[in-house]
């Protein structure tokens, strides 16, 4: 009741300016942190026309190259449990591009598992007509990022598939091996912003070689970067068919404001890509 309490506090505060969203982009760290950031891109789900969400999280834990699908048949929240799609699992494995992800990786994993009470809070008004697809990504190559975004184009298309890619924003700080600073923005946490909203930008542009030019430049820890770059690339796939769509960032959040070098922190937004 607690949990239910704070994500329908969250919701209220936050607009539906551009729904309804075909994928939303999406932080996956602990509530307290960015529950009300994540919220801007939940509001934009139209659960009416939702039969199938697609959550595309990065692998924390263990190394992968490829992606990997669950061997659970359901996830368990506190509202109610999610379905996991067989059918579209079995599709996906019959193309050879995945391996399967053991229930300890999948137990341990929080990526995707962030999503879920959120997913089950959108979906509420139609929680038995709905079913999740979860995708661990790995670490992929450019090529492997424009493969699986080209199997999955065909199901970004459908209107009833709604994507989330899991991704937090710059990871800042000693503890995270990463302490990019341009003193020319002024104080920290200023700095980790304009690199931030520098990548937002270029995601806003839907253009995964753009995107994989800022990264190999600035090496800004974005960890959901290969679920990002997989969107991308199932984004241009549907472009070069002539359909038209775009994605705007609604809200951006830190988790603390860093003015010293033994400062951390970790950046979060949401986003939503809407098809005309």
């Amino acid at each position: 009741s607690q949990l239910n309490a704070q994500l329908e506090g969250w919701l209220s505060q936050a607009d539906s300016t551009v729904g309804p969203a075909r994928e939303h982009f999406c932080r996956h760290a602990g509530y307290t942190y960015c529950g009300a950031c994540a919220a801007h891109a939940y509001k934009q789900v139209d659960p009416s026309i939702t039969r199938r969400v697609f959550i595309l999280g990065p692998s924390h834990h263990v190394p992968l190259s490829r992606c990997a699908l669950s061997t659970a048949e359901v996830y368990r929240t506190p509202l109610y449990d999610l379905r996991i799609d067989q059918k579209v699992y079995a599709d996906l494995w019959k193309t050879g591009m995945f391996e399967r992800m053991t229930l300890q990786t999948d137990e341990d994993e929080h990526s995707i598992e962030m999503h879920l009470p959120y997913t089950a809070k959108a979906m509420e008004s139609y929680k038995d007509e709905f079913s999740i697809v979860p995708v661990l990504v790995g670490a992929l190559s450019e090529s492997k990022e424009q493969e699986y975004g080209k199997l999955l184009s065909k199901y970004l298309a459908d209107p009833s598939n709604l994507f989330i890619i899991s991704s937090d924003f710059c990871h800042w700080g000693q503890r995270f091996r990463y302490t990019y600073y341009d003193e020319n923005q002024g104080e920290i946490y200023r700095s980790i912003e304009h690199l931030d909203k520098m990548g937002m930008g270029i995601i806003e542009q839907l253009d995964p070689v753009s995107f994989s030019n800022y990264l190999k430049k600035y090496h800004n820890t974005i960890c959901g970067r290969h679920p990002i770059g997989v969107l991308l690339n199932a984004v241009a796939e549907l472009k070069k068919n002539g359909l038209d769509m775009n994605f705007s960032f609604l809200n951006y959040a830190q988790s603390s404001q860093c003015r010293n070098w033994s400062d951390s922190s970790v950046s979060y937004a949401a986003g939503a890509l809407v098809f005309h």
